[in-house]
């Protein structure tokens, strides 16, 4: 079924529920690339070194990963709408007080307790999105691969906006944001059904049991080191001012967003999944790779040039982490964002390292070596990451569409 056949459900024609869902979800994600253009200038007003400021991203990450253990457990027992309102409550008051930090340790601190609602809201979003989506779990993808990219997109441009006049005003002006959100969600979702059995927080990891879960765990784990690298190291090689690192990864997210959105699904149709996966990670580290050792136009063509990669990418390893095996989709997801976010956390911390006891170009030739393996993890792992577990039939339905599957 193609997701964008408005006749068939469509990406276009979604509940009400999957559109408040996927609103807050883009602001949600603009917290990540929130603090890219402005980390020169945070590093400047805290008198922190670039390794320093770069724990913003290794903190929130950290946390990030061990939630993923704890959101099934938190959503089956008091329900999706008050997990997803309890992590949006959590961003509101720790955005906020980030942007009343006056050391790097307390701005670290507070995006730790940020990334911990982040992770209640983001994981829950995912299964209400898939639960309530019209199209099937195709739809669902990139609905919420759609929220992913104008989020990447717009969150840079608004660090920069916000950002050129102080580095604390994006942080204060992404709670208000998030309590837009909670708003909204508190105003026009209804409460789910709560599923059938009770998720335990050991799940997601015996979850990881099977063979291709595991496999797009890992992969997506050397991924996501190349991909947060880009991310939160890029900044510092291209040294801009706010407005034009904002203007750099404004367009990188554009890219993002179509080529998730947009590209992928037609790659993948006449490809198939892992030859998507596997040519678009070779590229991704041929792109990192370049950019490292290029000039400084060249470091700004393939900054952005990157986007289309991870775009492709994102799509492609959310569909085998929701498909690829038999657990319940909330349970796999939990299990797979486990594994993968800790390379999100390690990536900003040792890039900078790296660089202190090597040069500028080290970093960029490690990322594009973990791009490389996670392809190798493609290749050798294709049998099991092959197997796609039969879509679960719905058990209770709402008003609104939303579903709790019965597997």
């Amino acid at each position: 079924m193609d997701p964008f056949d408005a006749g068939a459900g469509g990406l276009l024609r979604q509940p009400r529920a999957v559109w408040v869902t996927a609103g807050a979800s883009v602001v949600a994600f603009m917290g990540i690339g929130l603090v890219d253009p402005i980390l020169p200038s945070i590093a400047q007003g805290l008198d922190a070194t670039a390794g320093q400021v770069s724990l913003l991203f290794t903190s929130y990450f950290l946390i990030t990963a061990f939630a993923m253990l704890v959101t099934g457990f938190v959503s089956s027992r008091i329900g999706g709408r008050r997990t997803l309102l309890l992590g949006l409550a959590l961003v509101v008051v720790f955005a906020g007080l980030a942007g009343t930090s006056d050391t790097v340790g307390q701005l670290v601190g507070y995006r730790a307790g940020w990334g911990l609602g982040n992770a209640l809201f983001v994981s829950t979003a995912l299964a209400v999105i898939v639960g309530a989506a019209a199209g099937g779990s195709a739809a669902a993808v990139l609905l919420y691969e759609s929220a992913l990219g104008l989020g990447m997109a717009c969150g840079p441009l608004l660090g920069a906006l916000l950002g050129d006049a102080s580095w604390r005003y994006p942080f204060f002006g992404t709670a208000v944001l998030m309590a837009i959100g909670f708003l909204c969600i508190t105003a026009f979702l209804k409460e789910q059904p709560k599923p059938a059995l009770r998720t335990s927080l050991l799940d997601p990891l015996k979850a990881l049991g099977h063979g291709g879960l595991a496999s797009a765990a890992v992969s997506a784990f050397c991924y996501n080191y190349t991909f947060f690298t880009v991310l939160a190291f890029t900044p510092f090689v291209l040294d801009m001012t706010p407005y034009r690192s904002g203007a750099v990864f404004f367009a990188w997210g554009l890219l993002l967003a179509v080529f998730s959105v947009l590209v992928a699904p037609r790659l993948q149709r006449r490809f198939g999944s892992l030859k998507v996966l596997g040519g678009s990670l070779l590229l991704l580290a041929a792109d990192v790779l370049v950019l490292g050792y290029g000039g400084h136009a060249t470091a700004v063509v393939c900054t952005i040039l990157s986007g289309a990669f991870i775009g492709v990418n994102n799509t492609v390893y959310t569909e085998l982490a929701l498909g690829v095996s038999d657990a319940p989709r909330p349970v796999a997801s939990a299990g797979y964002n486990f594994v993968r976010w800790f390379a999100a956390a390690a990536a900003p911390f040792f890039a900078p390292r790296i660089e202190e006891w090597t040069d500028i170009h080290v970093p960029f030739v490690v990322a594009a070596v973990t791009a490389v393996l996670g392809a190798a993890v493609v290749v050798v792992r294709r049998r099991a990451l092959t197997h796609e577990a039969a879509e679960p039939e719905p058990r209770h339905a709402t008003e609104d569409g939303v579903t709790v599957f019965a597997n």
